[in-house]
């Protein structure tokens, strides 16, 4: 891709947004920057674009005139009427991981999903670099892919969690290691029907090659029917049955390639849903040329990913769990699915057009309540109705508060909101670090 004196529109200044800007302007472009928000509500922004020379508009129609080549932050929808317009008149519309694809040096891991993406991503990294392969880990987590561009070398690894939202705008961008670990409902408030995001997630697998590696869930028919749309060669990973090429999990043993690889009880994170993520990290690690005995050795020291069934806290025999990143129902139903039960369940935020009826029987059977929080309280409860105890708690903290009051000693509480955070909360982080907040200034009963 050729940017020198290309008019350039970067429209999005969070991380992404930023990262873009710059790598454009180190290649000769000429860059304006374009966001929702007025730059004196972006500081760190601001201090980028006046380094760097950038002229900034809050966003308007008028922005998108004159230019050859508009760049997406992931957060801003790819269908907005003045980017049809803009392609209309023959302007290239692409994301910042599209951007980033001529520039990025080395392998790439391209790791896509409903659920279980940052964990894996996480444990795929920590596995090489374990096994002493130079990587770095980016993507939808951390580090955006266009900063990792000046520190990519040839002959180390890239691995990048990727969204829905970051792969609908790629064209060229390829994985040499495509994952899909599930495709369930989530994101309809962006992509307004489920194959419209079943399809944004099967573009990673649409630009592979023949000399790449498709890993895909055996047991996910959304994820199997990428298996048509690559030319990659397909490798299966499934928790239910043996499978060929890849992994499996058999009898609570964990079998790579044909081989014993380990058990699923050294497996330090909680939950079914984790072996079947180590399976898969199993598979992109041994294509990467990573032995069984450095795999299992890595997996054995890997910790749970922040804001992922962490735990905060014992009080008095009570546990809290902070699972802010269960954003979706099916996360929720895998977070429930990894205890016994005697759960105090915490749910709502930000809806994003789910059916929470689906939690219906899992809560019936492991929880005592549902305590329910921000807008979408209301329509959680209707869908919720009869099938466990519902508790109005509105707020975070009076959730807390509630649960904790009412739970006995062997009890869980369990935050896994199954819903964006945005409502009352800058991130999913955010709503993580305030919960663990509250819970670590909770007084033991008397």
């Amino acid at each position: 891709m050729r940017l020198d004196g290309m008019r350039a529109l970067v429209v999005g200044m969070r991380k992404s947004g930023m990262a873009s800007a710059e790598l454009l302007a180190r290649q000769g472009a000429v860059v304006r920057a374009t966001d929702l928000k007025p730059l004196d509500r972006l500081p760190e922004a601001g201090s980028l674009l006046e380094r760097l020379r950038i002229p900034f508009a809050q966003q308007a129609p008028e922005v998108f005139q004159g230019c050859d080549l508009i760049v997406l932050s992931p957060d801003v929808p790819a269908d907005l009427p003045p980017l049809e317009e803009a392609r209309r008149r023959g302007v290239r519309v692409i994301g910042e991981v599209e951007l980033a694809a001529p520039f990025l040096k080395g392998n790439t891991i391209g790791i896509t999903g409903s659920n279980g993406k940052t964990t894996t991503t996480s444990l795929t990294g920590h596995i090489l670099r374990e096994a002493g392969l130079p990587v770095q880990v980016g993507g939808n987590i951390g580090t955006p892919v266009t900063a990792m561009v000046e520190s990519s070398h040839d002959g180390a690894w890239n691995v990048l969690e990727l969204s829905s939202f970051q792969l609908e705008t790629i064209e060229e961008f390829h994985a040499h290691i495509g994952l899909a670990l599930n495709v369930t409902q989530n994101h309809l408030d962006r992509h307004h029907t489920f194959e419209k995001y079943a399809a944004a997630k099967g573009r990673l697998f649409e630009t592979m090659g023949a000399d790449d590696f498709a890993v895909l869930n055996a047991e996910d028919a959304v994820c199997v029917s990428y298996a048509q749309r690559t030319s990659a060669a397909v490798e299966w990973f499934s928790g239910k049955r043996k499978v060929t090429p890849g992994a499996h999990l058999c009898g609570g043993k964990l079998v790579l390639d044909g081989k014993l690889l380990m058990t699923a009880a050294e497996i330090p994170i909680r939950g079914r849903h984790n072996a079947e993520n180590v399976l898969a990290a199993a598979i992109a690690a041994a294509r990467a040329g990573v032995s069984h005995e450095a795999i299992a050795g890595a997996v054995r020291t890997f910790r749970a990913v922040e804001h992922r069934l962490e735990f905060v806290r014992n009080v008095r025999g009570v546990d809290f769990y902070n699972d802010s990143k269960a954003t979706s129902v099916d996360a929720t139903l895998k977070a429930v699915d990894a205890f016994p039960g005697n759960l105090w369940v915490i749910l709502g935020g930000k809806d994003k057009g789910l059916d929470y009826s689906q939690l219906r029987e899992a809560l019936a059977a492991k929880a005592h309540a549902a305590l329910l929080i921000g807008a979408a309280a209301d329509k959680i409860a209707e869908q919720l109705r009869g099938a466990v105890p519902l508790v109005d708690a509105k707020t975070l903290d009076q959730a807390v508060a509630k649960a904790y009051d009412a739970a006995q000693p062997g009890d869980t509480v369990l935050l896994a909101p199954a819903c964006a955070s945005f409502d009352q909360f800058r991130s999913f982080e955010h709503r993580g670090e305030v919960f663990k907040q509250i819970v670590n200034q909770l007084q033991p009963k008397d």
